[in-house]
């Protein structure tokens, strides 16, 4: 392990570099994504992988390609398809946001950008993703500043310390990536998959270096929270179908899945407030007092 050098020459990460491009070439995972260069199927990749683990994600994202196999057919789709097609991958909003994403791609004829500014005008997506996309679909340069990405760097260069905050790691980031493709073995697209599974390897291996990042937090319980019972809810509107259902009805499908998980009952005011936030963030919308997606 080594500090960071205090210039930020890419020269000076010189033994950092090759330590993490040999690492990288041990612990290559060929996953399905790294197989295309296709730059919708990257993104659709980029976003399913946003807290959601890769084996969970290897299987949905063929099957989502298949059924959305463009940026314009996914933008002509129904959101209450795009939303069924995502269900297990969690976080819902995900799912909308690269529906929205494609809708804005697709009004500008159709092909995902390169560069990282219209990336991330585009609903949903971040930096990180942005960087991502211009990496694996591109060959471009960015700062990929990703969960296993940020493990490398803390575990490599700010070992024992801790609350360190990402703007430091982002800079590492920055000054270590590739300015250009011309080595295969050493261009944006392979340090970045180096970095990833060295930093998945870690993970395995020794106390994960990401709990020393200030950005760190500790995800929440899902069982019984309220981003679990949205979820719910949403599978219920998709049971609904066209015809939506009522506050009644869905109060007492979902109080039974509470009840089933052997948590207290809701009551019709706490599901129709969850109901009209769904809502207000576009997942559903609510007529006559039926909700429908």
């Amino acid at each position: 392990m080594q500090a960071p050098p205090e210039s930020l020459d890419p020269a000076s990460f010189g033994p950092f570099r090759r330590r993490v491009l040999s690492r990288g070439s041990e612990l290559y995972r060929d996953l399905p994504w790294r197989r295309t260069r296709d730059p919708y199927a990257v993104l659709v990749s980029e976003v399913m992988l946003q807290q959601t683990q890769v084996a969970r994600v290897d299987g949905r994202w063929q099957r989502w390609l298949s059924r959305f196999p463009s940026v314009d057919a996914l933008a002509s789709a129904d959101a209450a398809d795009v939303l069924e097609e995502w269900q297990g991958l969690g976080y819902n909003r995900r799912a909308l946001a690269l529906w929205n994403a494609a809708r804005a791609m697709s009004a500008l004829g159709g092909s995902v950008p390169s560069g990282q500014d219209a990336l991330v005008r585009l609903p949903g997506i971040g930096p990180a993703t942005a960087a991502g996309v211009r990496a694996f679909a591109f060959d471009l340069p960015g700062t990929y500043l990703e969960t296993n990405v940020r493990a490398v760097f803390l575990h490599e260069l700010f070992a024992g310390m801790v609350d360190v905050p990402d703007r430091e790691v982002a800079r590492c980031v920055a000054a270590t990536c590739p300015q250009d493709a011309h080595d295969p073995a050493d261009d944006p697209r392979t340090w970045y998959y180096a970095l990833l599974d060295y930093g998945a390897h870690l993970k395995r291996t020794v106390p994960n270096p990401s709990r020393r990042s200030k950005a760190h937090v500790r995800q929440s319980r899902f069982e019984g929270s309220h981003r679990q019972k949205r979820a719910e809810a949403v599978r219920i509107l998709l049971a609904a179908g066209a015809g939506g259902i009522g506050l009644e009805e869905a109060a007492e499908a979902l109080s039974s899945a509470e009840t089933g998980a052997g948590r207290d009952p809701l009551s019709p005011e706490d599901v129709r407030a969850i109901l009209d936030e769904l809502a207000a963030e576009g997942f559903c919308s609510a007529e006559d007092g039926r909700w429908r997606l």
